[in-house]
């Protein structure tokens, strides 16, 4: 055999070992490490929302799904006074991710407060519907009517005193002085209404809400009608009172409230919100498992089954999440 043509044969016989060899060894990494997405680890805090609100228990369902899918990820939830404190703690790096309505968004970017530029949205979630809630014998037959009388309204920093206020304002009520307003949250203001202290009370939340339908079955209540002509009002406002739509209550959400009948009221979107501090790992794992957890959750939390993949990355009007946004392409059917 030529002596060149011996040297080119042994050159190719070792490439070929060269890239078996590399070949075999890509094999065994694959197998020996975990191949996948990068876990999220370290801490984070949930802002929730009253301690008997469908934020909080929606919450408390949510950091259980998450414990399974990013074990590595410890969880702590916060109670709070709803969606305007709830934002105020995003800005100030008190909490990592939130729930918030469209309109407490709008508004708190619309006023330019702090850090208004770095929220994000993760996904659009649920709707909220705004209830007011009257004993039934109660003459109180539309937001005109609350006039001189006391009014539970929501606590300072939740979104039912944001929409609160400005549906008596729509309706040509002052909501400071043409009411005797009591700041109070879902856990006080269902008693209030029972013993009387309070006439009425606003609240805002999915359906149904378990205190409001704890409520109906055990005290006789009405919800009152919010017609359409007063969201047309409400949207002479402008800027956020535009994410305010009409909607009606099914006849069953509280079948003893509303005696079969729905009942025509006030929508707002519930918007999952975090900021541009928050990693793109640790968004998509937390926007994937809200995604995932929908059935599971909406079992006991009924609002949940209306999470939708479909319309979840409307997130306006709040620019999506880089990290969400990769949940949401890698999601694609």
């Amino acid at each position: 055999m030529c002596p060149a043509f011996a040297l080119r044969l042994s050159r190719r016989r070792a490439l070929a070992a060269s890239v078996a060899a590399l070949v075999v060894c890509g094999l065994l990494a694959w197998w020996l490490v975990p191949f996948g997405r990068p876990s999220p680890s370290g801490e984070l805090t949930f802002s929730t929302g009253s301690r008997s609100g469908v934020y909080q228990r929606y919450g408390v369902l949510l950091e259980r799904a998450l414990a399974e899918d990013m074990p590595d990820v410890r969880i702590e939830l916060r109670t709070s006074e709803g969606s305007q404190q709830n934002l105020a703690r995003l800005a100030s790096g008190e909490a990592d991710f939130t729930i918030a309505t469209a309109d407490a968004v709008a508004t708190y970017r619309h006023q330019d407060l702090p850090e208004a530029d770095r929220l994000r949205g993760c996904a659009r979630l649920y709707d909220d519907y705004v209830h007011l809630i009257v004993p039934r014998r109660s003459p109180v037959r539309s937001v005109a009517d609350l006039r001189g009388r006391t009014v539970g309204v929501g606590e300072p920093g939740s979104g039912i005193r944001l929409v609160a206020d400005r549906l008596m304002a729509a309706a040509g009520l002052d909501p400071t002085h043409g009411i005797t307003p009591v700041p109070a949250g879902m856990d006080t203001m269902p008693a209030q209404l029972e013993s009387g202290e309070l006439d009425a009370f606003f609240w805002s939340g999915g359906l149904p809400t378990g205190s409001v339908q704890e409520l109906s079955e055990r005290f006789d209540i009405r919800l009152v009608p919010l017609e359409r002509e007063l969201v047309g009002r409400l949207h002479a406002g402008g800027d956020s009172t535009t994410y305010y739509r009409s909607a009606v209550m099914p006849a069953d959400a509280y079948p003893q409230a509303q005696g079969g009948v729905p009942v025509p009221t006030v929508a707002v979107a519930n918007l999952l919100v975090t900021t541009d501090r928050i990693g793109p790992v640790l968004t998509e794992g937390f926007t994937r498992t809200v995604i995932d957890s929908r059935d599971r959750i909406g079992k006991t939390v009924h609002p949940a089954q209306l999470v939708d993949l479909r319309t979840a990355v409307y997130t306006s009007p709040l620019p999506l999440h880089d990290g969400a946004r990769r949940y949401y392409r890698s999601a694609k059917p």
